[in-house]
């Protein structure tokens, strides 16, 4: 349903580290940088899958932290996920496990990044050789 969508972030280099490290795991990377001639001198870009699905633009006050899921294929993936985030800077927020109280399948690790949103990666496959 969501075609896209994004957050405002205070640093927009730790961020980009951040989520460069965080999201290779899952096969996301940085797909476009708006140039700022466009932005007013603000930092924008897109990662996503080819396309960009979620921006990060730069901004003084990131306001109130959020809360973003992303799909991971493997519960390998999640994990792979959480250290890599967390080697980037990122704070526990739940290490990866089974959270059967939302779904039998659901697999997932949360952290928090630079700015404080809860970012998490999931994966809704049940484990292999069930």
């Amino acid at each position: 349903m969501i075609d896209h969508t994004g957050i405002a972030v205070s640093d927009f280099e730790a961020s980009k580290r951040f989520y460069d490290a965080a999201f290779a795991p899952l096969g996301a990377s940085l797909v476009m940088m708006v140039a700022e001639e466009y932005t007013g001198g603000v930092k924008v870009g897109g990662y996503g899958y080819g396309r960009p699905q979620f921006w990060l633009h730069e901004a003084g006050d990131p306001g109130p932290g959020r809360h973003y899921a992303f799909t991971a294929d493997t519960r390998e993936d999640v994990d792979a996920f959480y250290e890599a985030a967390m080697a980037a800077g990122g704070r526990d927020n739940g290490a990866p496990g089974l959270r059967a109280h939302y779904h039998p399948n659901y697999y997932g690790a949360f952290v928090f990044d630079p700015d404080g949103n809860n970012i998490e990666a999931v994966c809704h496959a049940p484990e292999e050789g069930q």
